[in-house]
């Protein structure tokens, strides 16, 4: 039977940061990753500057400004007119006032990287934890399986979820998250992408459809949005019109209508927003998406996660030492990081509501105001309130400081 002080389940960003974090803190950490790498197309590219902070106080900037990225310094809202700017990330504190768009399996190979350094640290791809072990009432550890079929166990002081909003060890333990309900669902898909296409990532606004593009340098990962169960009827459709309605939007893309030539080149995404009331039992600690699922209005998920992670760290790294780690030690972890998931989560409840669901359903037709809102007029003509939804985007309510032990 292994043991580790802490396993980690799922290599995503919260798994990574915080098995970096422990790991420098003189914790000896395992993380678990089902998969053979990273390199998966469905993953956030936003880096949001928190993330920033920490990359540069872990020692990390420079090896994460050498990969290949763009950065979003403004978010705006199209309308018939044009686009109206209503967030301007360089109005807040630098260096790092923007988002850096870079793919996340080239953050998560730093991470890996960096980790992989701290004699403690222990990451193991191709296997996958399956279920939690028990004694009593106390999670003692996990199961795992590897690809290869291979089955064994480990036992850990402190088991973290980080297995995402599907999480099997969340279901496991019987926590049940509250859901919320939300409007869209997701198609990703590929498009070629072309030396002369815009770059970085670009929003497209085409009758009742948003998509955004991301730009993967080789290829554009396109995620455009529908109504929420409205999957398998829209399938009925040649594919090549939902490619053909986005070059009717956007030009540039002409030529690449038949780029798509089946609906099995089409993903879903099924869209979730829940919390869980409880984060915690005894021995066992969730995080990132198995604590709470978000929408991918913002692009905020991969900034909570990472924060919950340092968050986590931070408070359980001296308690872990001394072998002794309470559930009131993990309790503190959702209370430090319920203030901003439940901010992030009701701003999106209300543009579920107020914005999209409208919209695709039928009601309203995206983008097709003459002139837009006074809100968004007042946020365009005054600089100083563009500060205000920059803060929400870019830093949230709440930044988690680096903790002394993990900086370089």
């Amino acid at each position: 039977m292994e043991h580790t002080t802490v396993c980690v389940a799922g290599g995503g960003p919260a798994g990574m940061v915080l098995g970096l974090l422990l790991a420098r803190a003189g914790v000896e950490v395992t993380v678990l990753e089902k998969h053979a790498d990273f390199l998966r197309d469905f993953r956030g590219d936003t880096v949001h500057p928190p993330t920033l902070d920490l990359l540069d106080d872990l020692g990390l900037g420079p090896a994460f400004r050498a990969l290949p990225q763009s950065r979003v310094e403004q978010a705006q809202v199209p309308f018939a007119g044009g686009a109206v700017r209503v967030a301007d990330l360089t109005t807040l504190p630098g260096p790092n006032n923007f988002i850096a768009m870079v793919p996340q399996w080239d953050l998560l190979d730093l991470l890996a990287g960096a980790a992989k350094k701290e004699p403690g640290f222990t990451l193991r791809m191709n296997t996958e934890a399956t279920a939690l072990r028990w004694d009593g009432d106390r999670v003692v550890g996990v199961d795992y399986r590897t690809a290869a079929g291979e089955t064994g166990a480990i036992t850990a002081d402190l088991t973290v979820a980080c297995d995402g909003r599907g999480s099997r060890l969340r279901a496991d333990a019987h926590l049940r998250p509250k859901s919320f309900p939300t409007p869209m669902d997701v198609w990703w898909f590929r498009l070629p992408r072309q030396d002369s296409d815009p770059r970085g990532i670009v929003g497209l606004v085409s009758r009742a459809r948003a998509a955004v593009l991301i730009d993967r340098r080789d290829y554009w990962q396109v995620a455009t949005l529908i109504a929420k169960g409205s999957d398998t009827p829209a399938r009925t459709a040649p594919v090549a019109d939902m490619v053909a309605d986005l070059v009717r939007v956007a030009p540039w893309l002409a030529g690449r209508e038949d780029a798509v030539t089946s609906w099995d080149d089409v993903k879903t995404l099924d869209v979730k927003l829940d919390r869980l009331t409880r984060w915690h039992l005894d021995g066992l600690l969730c995080l990132g998406d198995a604590a709470h699922a978000m929408s991918p209005v913002g692009g905020v998920g991969i900034n909570l996660a990472v924060q919950d992670a340092v968050a986590a760290a931070r408070l359980l790294a001296a308690p872990l030492l001394a072998g002794a780690v309470s559930t009131s030690d993990l309790a503190r972890v959702r209370r430090r990081r319920l203030l901003p998931t439940v901010a992030v989560q009701t701003l999106q409840r209300v543009l579920h509501a107020r914005g999209l669901a409208p919209a695709l359903a039928g009601k309203v037709e995206i983008a097709r105001a003459k002139k837009p809102p006074l809100a968004l007029r007042l946020l365009s003509s005054v600089p100083f309130l563009r500060r205000i939804p920059a803060q929400l985007i870019g830093r949230g309510l709440l930044t988690e400081p680096t903790p002394d032990f993990a900086r370089r």
